[in-house]
């Protein structure tokens, strides 16, 4: 499993940093839109629909809505999305907590509804942050973010965590394990704001979006964890051998990425 894991890793890596930040902005778009694209083939599992021709049929609704936005909606204009994004994501937080208490979420039809509501906005969020100027350095940001509170998390759990964070959801979670991935979040932010040269306001307002986007990033793994154990499977695919699949790759990036976009532009940096 090690092995599938480390090779599935040294294949990848590079792909996904060449399609993020060495491709124009028409190939950057149409490689985040290949990636949303297979999470959405799994999300049609997660939401039940079990068949192939109707998991194709799914994938190819997202893809068609993909190309809508595209053609019709100038990335200009998503911030309103993005607020859409940010309100669905506190729900998702009650979903979360509540659960297995909370209802609205667990038929066929919501859960493919909520797909929309996750994917679409993931592949704005990205297509607007690489159109700005400075695209690609809070683009970086984004991905460290995410990658820092994972990773954050994960040592500070090893080392101090015992109190459980969302033990019905994911046992593994510590409360430990999120303040490492937030302190880790913030050491971040604070290499950013050097590196930028921004002022103390701007600074501080940085600094607070970046531990927002780690729990934002933290809600969007638990958020997946939580349709995972409805559906009583491990992964949520084996699309990638020893890592499980896309989703599960990408589910801090979906919750964390509008979250994260939407306070730029409140800010007017992106």
């Amino acid at each position: 499993m090690l092995k599938q894991r480390v090779w599935t890793a040294v294949v990848l890596a590079p792909l996904v940093l060449v399609g993020l930040f060495l491709t124009g902005f028409e190939l950057f778009k149409l490689f985040v839109a290949l990636i949303i694209l297979l999470g959405a083939w799994e999300w049609a599992n997660l939401s039940g629909i079990v068949t192939p021709s109707g998991r194709m049929g799914y994938t190819a609704f997202i893809a068609a809505l993909i190309a809508g936005v595209n053609y019709f909606a100038p990335a200009a204009d998503f911030q309103s999305f993005m607020v859409i994004a940010a309100l669905f994501w506190l729900l998702a937080l009650y979903w979360v907590v509540m659960y297995p208490g909370a209802g609205g979420w667990r038929s066929v039809w919501q859960r493919a509804f909520i797909g929309v509501i996750v994917l679409l906005p993931s592949w704005m969020a990205l297509v607007s942050l690489r159109l700005n100027a400075e695209g690609s350095v809070f683009l970086l940001m984004l991905l460290l973010l995410v990658w820092g509170a994972d990773i954050g998390a994960y040592f500070a759990g090893k080392t101090w965590g015992k109190a459980k964070l969302a033990p019905n959801v994911s046992p593994g979670k510590t409360r430990a394990g999120l303040w490492g991935g937030l302190a880790t979040c913030g050491l971040i932010s604070i290499g950013f704001i050097i590196y930028l040269e921004l002022d103390l306001s701007v600074g501080v307002y940085l600094l607070l979006l970046a531990m927002i986007a780690g729990v934002a990033s933290v809600l969007g793994d638990l958020f997946e964890s939580m349709l995972k154990r409805h559906r009583g499977i491990k992964d949520s695919s084996q699309l990638l051998p020893g890592h499980g699949g896309v989703l599960d790759r990408i589910d801090s990036i979906t919750s964390a990425a509008p979250v994260f976009v939407l306070g730029l532009q409140l800010l007017a940096i992106a």
